[in-house]
């Protein structure tokens, strides 16, 4: 593949969540949608921007700038991806959990020479009525589980972990995601197929509707999937917290899409 040519900053966002998408529509050269909030920099943007998405969603919904679909096939293939394509900027905007892209990041980061910042929406904390027992991973949570005493679990840790928790023959989970699921799945298992987000009414009705006894999910933050933290809290149901894992060691973070592009803003300007 021959080495595109320089055309001003060039930023590969690793993405697949809102996060990544406020920053593509942050550094867009023009201006996407009318309903689109305030734009906290000058247009036209100096950036342009590639957003990767690692295709585990069938119909993703894409941002502005350009998209890539697809793995890179490591560090290696991640930093050669970078130098080929003139990148200057590498984000880190993937999911909190995706740990293993994240080390891959950091790695072709190192690699290749680019400055490197996670984009990560802050976590969640309990509030007064929370009745929170925390995981350090799955497998901890799936050991945890039995002991919290729970019939009826609504399993919100993603349709890519539910293997982990394959071997628990007795209680009945419920799972919503966007695609069915694959692979090893609990016996007891029924499959919402749904998109959010979901509102705290949503929520309400659901836990009433399946009788759930008891949330597990990740620490994912944000205020998208939090409304289901709300409604547990509501009708006095314990939630199961996954830790999420932390960010490569001296990588700089960023709590807010703005954040990010005020990051960039400043590196662009030093370059």
């Amino acid at each position: 593949m021959s080495a595109e040519p320089p055309t001003g900053p060039h930023v590969l966002v690793l993405g697949g969540t809102t996060e990544a998408r406020r920053l593509a529509e942050a550094l867009a050269t023009e201006p996407t949608e009318p309903t689109t909030p305030t734009h906290p920099f000058p247009f036209p943007s100096p950036f342009r921007v590639t957003t990767s998405l690692a295709g585990r969603v069938a119909a993703p919904v894409l941002p502005p700038g350009g998209v890539r679909i697809g793995g890179f096939g490591g560090p290696a293939g991640l930093a050669a991806w970078i130098a080929d394509h003139r990148v200057t900027h590498l984000v880190d905007a993937t999911h909190p959990f995706a740990e293993r892209m994240s080390f891959n990041a950091a790695r072709a980061a190192a690699l290749s020479g680019v400055p490197l910042l996670a984009l990560r929406r802050p976590g969640w904390v309990p509030s007064p009525g929370d009745d929170w027992t925390f995981a350090s991973d799955l497998d901890e949570a799936a050991a945890l589980l039995p002991g919290l005493g729970a019939g009826r679990v609504f399993l919100t840790t993603g349709r890519t972990g539910l293997h982990t928790f394959a071997h628990l023959t007795e209680p009945w989970f419920l799972v919503r995601s966007v695609d069915p699921p694959a692979g090893p799945v609990p016996p007891r298992l029924e499959v919402l197929l749904s998109r959010g987000p979901f509102t705290l009414d949503d929520e309400r009705e659901l836990l009433a509707r399946h009788r759930i006894d008891l949330l597990v999910t990740k620490d994912s933050g944000g205020s998208a999937t939090a409304p289901k933290l709300a409604a547990a809290r509501e009708a006095g149901i314990p939630v199961l917290v996954v830790r999420r894992p932390p960010v490569p060691e001296g990588v700089p973070e960023a709590g807010t899409a703005a954040a990010a592009a005020a990051w960039l803003y400043e590196h662009a300007a030093r370059s």
